[in-house]
């Protein structure tokens, strides 16, 4: 029991840091709240399925080509929808949210609303450890999640172009003053994390279909997360998955699994109420940040 406990717990732990990852990511570096994420995984599950059972192609190549195009309407989203508010948070706020929801109804208006939409698997079958048997699609996950985290750390912290990132997102006007092209970076982040966003739908929807309300399901998750371990922290993001996987888990387990979809929805009221720049948060007011 405690054994599928921890492992279970670090599943789903992995499935909701690959969630909010791309989120985070965005906000952290260009301070940008894309209410829209939901709907880019969402935009992306069905991507995925089209280019498999329209075109024909492999699901590889499917899900690598899904990855670059969502990333491509990432900037675009920036581009032409929020370069003319940028600045305005409020407007920003609502023109990602209003889009994230018209995307999603969209698919429901289209009638992609029945179980016949899912993804293949990485790879099928599965192993036991200690005594618990896992899919190779669930190993897999934590391991895609833990090499995106290492990458990003990696290309936040030691390259020109992360660097450049962090330094807008850290103070625009200095960063400005050297040379570095706020709208540019804005756009890549958002680019980024649409293209994240692309990653987690083609590791998770394979572990069931691909629903509708999955686009409403994955922001909200994506916004626990983040706003439990600090919108602009990558180990907060690390912890905060943990946190809230290992809780939707035991609730789940012994309150029935709707308790799941309570835990990260009530973690989002306390934190904003006992703690609002979260766990590793460096902003002390979350109205500065969002």
């Amino acid at each position: 029991m405690v054994t599928n406990f921890l492992i279970y717990g670090l599943v789903n732990s992995a499935i909701l840091m690959l969630s909010a990852i791309g989120f985070s990511l965005t906000f952290g570096l260009s301070g940008v709240a894309n209410f829209a994420h939901g709907a880019l995984y969402l935009t992306a599950g069905f991507t995925a399925w089209m280019l498999i059972n329209y075109l024909g192609l492999s699901p590889l190549v499917a899900m690598l080509l899904t990855v670059v195009l969502i990333g491509i309407l990432g900037a675009l989203i920036y581009r032409f929808i929020l370069m003319p508010v940028r600045g305005i948070i409020l407007s920003e706020v609502i023109s990602t949210y209003a889009l994230g929801v018209a995307m999603i109804e969209f698919f429901r208006w289209k009638g992609f609303v029945s179980f016949d939409f899912s993804l293949p698997p990485f790879m099928k079958g599965g192993i036991d450890i200690l005594g618990v048997t896992i899919d190779y699609q669930r190993l897999i996950i934590i391991g895609i999640a833990l090499i995106i985290a290492i990458f990003l750390w990696y290309f936040t912290h030691y390259t020109n172009t992360g660097l450049a990132l962090r330094g807008m997102a850290q103070d625009e006007y200095t960063a400005l003053s050297i040379g570095i092209e706020s709208d540019w970076a804005a756009m890549l982040s958002l680019g980024l994390g649409a293209a994240l966003a692309a990653v987690a739908a083609a590791a998770i929807l394979p572990l069931g279909i691909i629903s509708i309300n999955m686009g409403y399901d994955i922001f909200l998750i994506a916004l626990a997360v983040s706003v439990l371990g600090g919108l602009e922290s990558t180990l907060g993001l690390f912890l905060g998955s943990l946190i809230i996987g290992y809780a939707m888990v035991i609730a789940s387990t012994y309150l029935g699994p709707q308790w799941g979809q309570v835990v990260y929805l009530s973690a989002i009221v306390i934190v904003l109420a006992i703690k609002p720049s979260g766990l590793f948060g460096k902003y002390k007011e979350l109205e500065e940040r969002v």
